[in-house]
């Protein structure tokens, strides 16, 4: 079995490789399988929402840590010797003991998000989270995500990414992570100003194609709660045609 500290390593190699790393997201043990062993994964990830929602709990935080530890051990476990990057939404009130415990679970990577706190505040809790890589002394993919585009005056949004970017990068992350709905122009800024294959997207409808990032220099490109949604509207829509008299859709696979 490869190691946690090799997995690590190749999660920063997929990173920095000059192909697009695509990652979708997984919530269990069973979705796990199936991306795992779907030709041309090369890593896992996690999403908090997916997560949460899969365990009867609202995003934000509101499930409890043991609980999302716990989940993400189970996918490590399915996943082999894919490596495994975790969402920890902002750490639980303990962006450190998270990251340690995550990677006591074998995660080798983790998206941090900043919620929109005051920036000394969030680049603490990079700071903490990269000690606690090192003090494990795994070479962790620290993913760390601003709320931006989500939380703030689309006029100064990519003015406080960039800023938040370079302080989060400064502070040690591996990575920087950007979700929203982001047009060419502010994908091609912010990699300019932050750096080739350290900026992260999230897929959603109506994101740049996935030739175009990585032609602009993006690392990453993940599909947080969109994966979780596209199962789900797969799921209501065999409810639907049941009800209406239908049944299986004729290309249903046999995938457990």
């Amino acid at each position: 079995m490869t190691s946690t500290a090799e997995k690590a390593t190749r999660l920063q190699e997929l990173h920095a490789a000059p192909e697009l790393l695509l990652v979708v997201n997984v919530w269990d043990a069973i979705t796990a399988k199936v991306v795992a062993e779907t030709p041309g994964t090369e890593a896992l990830a996690t999403p908090s929402h997916g997560i949460a929602a899969s365990r009867g709990y609202p995003d934000g935080e509101k499930i409890p840590r043991d609980e999302m530890i716990a989940e993400v051990a189970l996918i490590v476990r399915t996943a082999g010797d894919l490596p495994v990057t975790a969402d920890l939404e902002a750490g639980y009130g303990d962006p450190g003991g998270t990251i340690a415990r995550a990677i006591e679970a074998g995660a080798v990577g983790a998206n941090l998000e900043d919620q929109m706190k005051p920036l000394g505040e969030a680049v603490k809790a990079v700071e903490a989270a990269v000690a606690a890589a090192q003090k494990a002394g795994v070479d962790f993919v620290l993913n760390a995500r601003t709320d931006a585009f989500i939380k703030t005056d689309p006029e100064t949004a990519l003015t406080e990414a960039i800023t938040r970017g370079r302080a989060y990068l400064d502070a040690g992350a591996s990575n920087f992570f950007v979700p929203g709905k982001l047009d060419e122009a502010q994908v091609t800024r912010l990699v300019e100003e932050l750096g080739e294959r350290k900026v992260n997207l999230i897929g959603i409808p109506g994101s740049i194609p996935l030739a175009r990032a990585q032609e602009l220099g993006v690392s990453r490109v993940s599909y947080g709660p969109w994966s979780q949604n596209v199962a789900l509207t797969a799921l209501a829509k065999l409810t639907e045609d049941v009800y209406a008299g239908g049944g299986l859709p004729a290309d249903t696979r046999k995938l457990n």
